[in-house]
């Protein structure tokens, strides 16, 4: 069966996966843009976005993008909640085709968790977005199959990406540990006390300051 992977989660020191006061011109809310610093200099997000500006850096050498780019490799559909594809309100704008412009960087289906679903939209490059209110499993179920044996990336935010660590859903978690304190926003672990207990847990810091922390899903012999 394929897996169930959530990468590149930035979060505070005390937690904190995105800020307080979320909106379009604020998408991280006071956090800004400093819980994902890290990740926006990486070959791998300036690839997708179609901006190469550090040419004279090896992406196999960067220690952050070799964190980076596992988000990319073997996903055939992915998971979002509602707050990652649009500021609040956005179900109330008929317009509203998420942050990314024409050609999102996704290229597959992509779920979005909505209480107000819509038809869905085919945007250039391959990426499907299709709209759901359904339980969690149910949609997990559509993005596996839609998925056609890759690994479905749950690609947050925070609340989302709870829900479905704590079904017991969730193979591989990479967050990036930021040392910042924002003291208010959406936690991701609240609830999971204990998660570490079912995962093989490992910790990298990089050069940025970054700690790369990832959990991967003990086999059970």
């Amino acid at each position: 069966m394929s897996l169930v992977r959530a990468h590149n989660i930035g979060i505070s020191l005390d937690g904190f996966a995105t800020g307080e006061g979320l909106s379009l011109e604020a998408p991280f809310g006071h956090a800004g843009h400093r819980l994902m610093e890290w990740f926006f200099p990486t070959a791998t997000f300036q690839g997708a976005t179609g901006h190469r500006e550090r040419v004279d850096v090896d992406p196999a050498a960067d220690p952050d993008d070799v964190f980076a780019r596992r988000a990319w490799e073997g996903i055939g559909a992915e998971i979002m909640g509602a707050g990652k594809f649009g500021p609040p309100g956005w179900q109330d704008d008929p317009g509203w085709t998420g942050w990314w412009g024409e050609e999102p960087p996704f290229h597959t289906p992509t779920y979005v968790l909505t209480h107000q679903p819509r038809e869905s939209i085919e945007m250039k490059g391959g990426t499907v977005f299709h709209f759901r209110n359904a339980p969690i499993e149910d949609v997990l179920a559509e993005a596996r199959e839609a998925a056609d044996g890759q690994d479905v990336r749950l690609g947050g935010g925070p609340s989302s990406i709870r829900d479905y660590l704590a079904a017991g859903l969730v193979d591989h978690l990479h967050v990036a540990v930021t040392a910042i304190i924002l003291g208010r926003g959406v936690r991701l672990w609240d609830g999971l006390e204990a998660l570490e207990e079912g995962y093989e847990v490992a910790a990298t810091t990089t050069p940025s300051g970054v700690t790369h922390v990832t959990f991967d899903r003990k086999q059970v012999s």
